[in-house]
């Protein structure tokens, strides 16, 4: 089950790196993106688990991964908002 996000999140990464890397951005740009969008993605694992105790969790794709990692916990709180009260699918 975790196997399929974890390869379109991968692949994501990859898409976004390669499209990064035709507009001749810095390494430093791309590196600071993909360790955030890891980070978020951790965030997102670990939320997951303890969230899934009291019924939240969030799916596990670029778009939150990227949120998570940008703006750590207050971006999942906005995700969390987002899905639970707007009801907006994310």
């Amino acid at each position: 089950m975790l196997l399929p996000g974890f390869l379109s999140f991968v692949i994501g990464i990859i898409i976004i790196a390669f499209i990064v890397w035709l507009f001749g951005k810095s390494v430093k740009i791309l590196f600071k993106f993909v360790l955030n969008s890891i980070i978020g993605y951790v965030f997102l694992l670990i939320f997951n688990f303890f969230g899934s105790i009291f019924g939240l969790t969030l799916q596990i794709n670029l778009i939150n991964a990227f949120i998570a990692g940008v703006f750590g916990i207050p971006g999942i709180i906005v995700l969390l908002v987002l899905k639970y009260i707007f009801k907006i699918v994310i």
